[in-house]
């Protein structure tokens, strides 16, 4: 069974550099996670829908970015969703580092 999970991050960025370091964070990852799986990313005005696929575990989410906060989306698959708690933790921490103001 699958599960979301869910974070909301404020910043103060303004939504343009919100969305840059967002981008910049997904290279990152695919770059880190080189021959794991791929990450395939594509936005829609300001969501970005993401998905990897690796070990035979699918994550899928979305981003939405707006001027004051983004908020996160991660679905989860079955072994995936039983450290939801854990990861949802990491997901704010990281976004934290990401999206603060420098």
């Amino acid at each position: 069974m699958s599960r979301a999970v869910t974070v909301t991050i404020p910043h103060e960025l303004g939504r343009a550099e919100a969305r840059r370091r967002i981008e910049a964070g997904f290279d990152d990852l695919s770059r880190h996670l080189g021959g794991l799986g791929a990450v395939s990313k594509s936005w829609e005005g300001d969501r970005l829908s993401f998905a990897f696929a690796a070990m035979g575990q699918a994550i899928s989410g979305s981003v939405d970015v707006a001027d004051r906060a983004i908020h996160l989306e991660v679905l989860l698959p079955g072994l995936l969703a039983m450290m939801a708690g854990k990861l949802k933790g990491r997901l704010q921490k990281e976004g934290q580092l990401l999206l603060e103001k420098k």
